[in-house]
């Protein structure tokens, strides 16, 4: 379970994320994270948060969005909020590490999310876009569904190829969360 404090890498996509406010903490109301993202870093996909807002405040660097149809560069001290039901996407717009803190209201299931995603591509279990094989993340679009949508095709297509989907991802043993095994331990060095 993510508490405010943790950090979770995404070696694909250059994200680091560093949780600062936890739904946990705030009833559900919200998830506040720093993002920073690398040079050549980027979301891994254009998508929809049917009932979040989501807020952002560049601190540094420069990071590019595209909001509805709308690109724009935002730089540090300014900020963006994209309504509920909005295509979005972003990335580092520039040579050096940006950095923005971000608020998504109301929390739902966003941190799991988030934590998976990122777990897959840790475990090098996605593309080159940060994305996992098609039944896997049929699964987990499924169980995320309220979170989290792509801008197209309709809502009603994409629920219905995950009806289709996500049980032949679950028969494949796909779940809707993934956690990365612990590494397992050294061996203990033998004494004489």
């Amino acid at each position: 379970m993510i508490r405010a404090g943790d950090s979770i890498h995404n070696p694909i996509t250059g994200e680091r994320i560093i949780f600062r406010k936890t739904s946990r903490e705030t009833g559900g109301q919200a998830v506040v994270i720093e993002t920073i993202v690398q040079p050549n870093g980027f979301v891994a996909a254009a998508h929809v948060h049917p009932s979040q807002e989501e807020r952002f405040e560049i601190l540094r660097g420069s990071v590019g969005f595209k909001v509805g149809g709308k690109k724009l560069i935002a730089g540090p001290g300014q900020r963006i909020t994209v309504p509920a039901g909005t295509p979005h996407k972003f990335w580092n717009a520039g040579d050096e590490e940006a950095h923005f803190v971000c608020e998504v209201r109301p929390a739902l299931q966003f941190e799991s999310l988030i934590e998976t995603m990122f777990a897959l591509a840790g475990d090098g279990k996605t593309n080159r876009k940060g994305m996992p094989n098609p039944l896997r993340l049929a699964v987990i679009a499924n169980a995320h569904f309220d979170t989290v949508r792509l801008p197209f095709p309709p809502a009603f297509l994409q629920k219905a190829g995950l009806v289709l989907g996500a049980p032949l991802g679950r028969l494949l043993g796909y779940g809707a969360t993934y956690v990365p095994a612990e590494p397992e331990a050294a061996p203990a060095a033998l004494t004489a």
